[in-house]
C-alpha cells in the first residue's frame, strides 16, 4: 500500500528474535501493550460459544481473556511463527486452568489454515503491522475468509497518521528502515486499510504508546466503509 514501509526482515529472522525474546517480551512490553490489547479485547467482546482465531498470540493474554470470554462451550485458536512464544503461551494457558478450550498452531498468519466460516471473530494485537506491505491484502483476505458471514475482527496496531506523522513516528520509521532487524514494525493506516479489504469498521479508538499512535478497531466481515453514526478517527 502506498506510504507504508515496506517490512525487510524475513520470517526466518523474525521467528529467531521472537524465539530469542519470548522468555522477557512481557517485561519488556505487556505494560504498553497490555492496556491497549485489553481495549481490543473488550472491543470485540467474545461471547460465551463462540469461535475466536487469534492471529499473533505472543506469550498467550489474550489467549487467556477470550477462553474465559468463550466459556463453557466455545473455543479459541492461535496462530504464531514463534515456538518459543508458544511454549510461554502454553504454560500461561496451564497456570489459568483454561488449557483443554485453547488450540495452538505454529502458522503464517498470512495463511492460516482453517477452512472457509471457521470462526466467529478474530483479534490481531501489535501483529498486523508486522507484515510486509505485498502481504496484508493476503493477511485480511484470508481473515475474510475464515469469518463468518456475521464475523468480526478486532485488530490493535500502530497506526500512520494520513495527514503525516508527528516527531515520534518519524523517528520510529527512521529506525525501522535502517535496523530492520530491531524494529520489524512500523505505522500502517489501520482503519482505511480494512476498509479497502472490504471491512466495515464499527467502532475505531485512538490512543498513544510511547508517544506513537495506536488505533483501536473493531470491523465487521459484511460490506465496507464505517456503519453508520460511527467516526472514523484519523
Amino acid at each position: 500500500m502506498k506510504s507504508i514501509a515496506r517490512v525487510r526482515r524475513s520470517v526466518q529472522d523474525a521467528r529467531r528474535a521472537y524465539n530469542r525474546l519470548s522468555r522477557w517480551y512481557d517485561g519488556l512490553a505487556n505494560a504498553s501493550e497490555g492496556p491497549l490489547r485489553d481495549r481490543g479485547l473488550q472491543m470485540l467482546a467474545a461471547q460465551p460459544g463462540e469461535r475466536v482465531l487469534v492471529i499473533g498470540f505472543g506469550t498467550g493474554h489474550a489467549l487467556v481473556s477470550l477462553a474465559g470470554a468463550v466459556a463453557p462451550s466455545g473455543y479459541v485458536v492461535g496462530v504464531d511463527i514463534s515456538d518459543g512464544m508458544a511454549r510461554v503461551a502454553a504454560r500461561r494457558l496451564i497456570r489459568a486452568k483454561c488449557a483443554g478450550r485453547v488450540a495452538l498452531a505454529l502458522a503464517d498468519g498470512a495463511r492460516p489454515p482453517f477452512a472457509a466460516g471457521s470462526f466467529d471473530a478474530i483479534f490481531i494485537s501489535f501483529t498486523l503491522e508486522l507484515f510486509d506491505t505485498p502481504l496484508l491484502p493476503s493477511v485480511l483476505a484470508s481473515c475474510r475468509e475464515t469469518l463468518k458471514p456475521t464475523g468480526r475482527l478486532g485488530v490493535v496496531a500502530l497506526a500512520k497518521e494520513p495527514r503525516g506523522d508527528a516527531l515520534p513516528a518519524r523517528l520510529y520509521e527512521l529506525a525501522h528502515r535502517t535496523l530492520p532487524r530491531w524494529v520489524d514494525c512500523r505505522p500502517i493506516f489501520v482503519g482505511p486499510l480494512l476498509q479497502e479489504h472490504g471491512f466495515c469498521i464499527v467502532a475505531s479508538t485512538r490512543h498513544t504508546m510511547w508517544g506513537l499512535p495506536v488505533d483501536v478497531v473493531l470491523a465487521h466481515k459484511s460490506g465496507g466503509g464505517l456503519a453508520d453514526g460511527v467516526e472514523f478517527i484519523p
